[in-house]
């Protein structure tokens, strides 16, 4: 898993958002996944993210 992950924009392609992830590590990304924090990341990211058909 990341620590930092990037967002960027369409075309053309700039920075729209850096977010530091900071997760308690744990042994394996499939236990970082239980904790509430990565909820939190996951829905912060996607919001972020343009949605165009």
């Amino acid at each position: 898993m990341s620590d930092k992950v990037i967002i960027i924009t369409n075309r053309p392609g700039t920075i729209k958002k850096i977010i530091d992830i900071n997760l308690d590590k744990k042994e394996t990304p499939t236990e970082n996944r239980k904790d509430n924090k990565f909820t939190y990341y996951y829905e912060m990211i996607w919001k972020e993210l343009d949605h165009h058909v």
